[in-house]
């Protein structure tokens, strides 16, 4: 059943899909203008990811886009850990890891969107 709570989960999971597929420098721009470290990008997804589940059954979301969401999680966790600091830097944005999850989310935005260009959107409050 198509829900509203699941209509903005739906909302909330594009936009996070959104600033992880941007560029790098457009990354940096959005960081900047909220004023809000890199790993800022990564909890915005976790967030959203949570919901992925109740999404797909309320068909908000296609179930094709389970295995690359599942390719953005990976990408970011591989990216985790205090050994791995220097990948939670403005400058790293441009790394294998970031480019990953870059293209994964330009991948389910395309499905589900029909483009993975879009404005930046605003940062959720915590």
């Amino acid at each position: 059943m198509r829900s509203p709570a699941s209509a903005l989960h739906r909302r909330f999971l594009l936009d996070s899909l959104t600033i992880l597929a941007a560029d790098a420098p457009a990354q940096t721009a959005w960081l900047d203008r909220h004023g809000v470290p890199p790993d800022e990008i990564a909890l915005t997804f976790d967030d959203a990811f949570r919901m992925t589940a109740t999404l797909i059954a309320d068909g908000h979301l296609g179930p094709d886009a389970l295995p690359a969401l599942r390719e953005i999680d990976s990408a970011l966790a591989g990216m985790s850990g205090a050994e791995n600091a220097d990948n939670w830097t403005k400058e790293a944005l441009s790394t294998t890891g970031w480019h990953r999850a870059r293209r994964a989310a330009r991948r389910i935005l395309v499905a589900e969107l029909g483009t993975w260009q879009r404005p930046l959107p605003h940062l959720p409050e915590r």
